[in-house]
């Protein structure tokens, strides 16, 4: 299917060829002063497949966000797709793909081990009822497992 070149760097990838899991570099800014930014795709299911419910969804991104920058100072922001089958990972700079896949792995630790959701509230979350610790966990403990895979993008 041939589609018309679109703003958007994730609408002109072909959904239909990647094989989830995998942390893919997705697109890197130069900002007017020349600070740099990448977005990777942190894809855990496979897209028009399989999804995350969303306080799993939730839940992820919250744990995420908190134990990432205990790794690293990279860190600028960790998002959910709408689509609900992964995240985009926004660091500084331009790290070597290895450093990305280790702060991802050592983060993906930090949740499985993690005994709460922080900001799991009404007074620091906007939805705070709607997450799952568990949810969470278990998605992360499938993504770590297929570890070995990550920089594999397509079948």
């Amino acid at each position: 299917m041939n589609q018309p070149r679109m703003n958007v760097e994730s609408f002109n990838l072909d959904h239909r060829t990647v094989a989830a899991p995998y942390v893919r570099l997705a697109d890197t800014k130069v900002l007017p002063h020349g600070d740099t930014l990448v977005k990777y795709d942190v894809r855990f299911t496979q897209p028009n497949v399989a999804h995350l419910k969303m306080p799993a969804v939730h839940s992820i991104e919250h744990l995420f966000a908190e134990h990432s920058r205990n790794h690293s100072d990279r860190v600028i922001d960790f998002s959910p797709m709408g689509c609900q089958t992964g995240f985009y990972l926004i660091l500084q700079g331009q790290p070597a793909y290895a450093e990305v896949l280790l702060l991802i792995e050592a983060t993906m630790t930090d949740i499985i081990g993690a005994t709460e959701v922080p900001a799991a509230n009404e007074v620091q979350c906007g939805w705070g009822a709607n997450h799952s610790l568990s949810a969470a966990q278990e998605a992360v403990k499938t993504f770590l497992a297929a570890r070995g895979d990550w920089a594999t993008v397509t079948a």
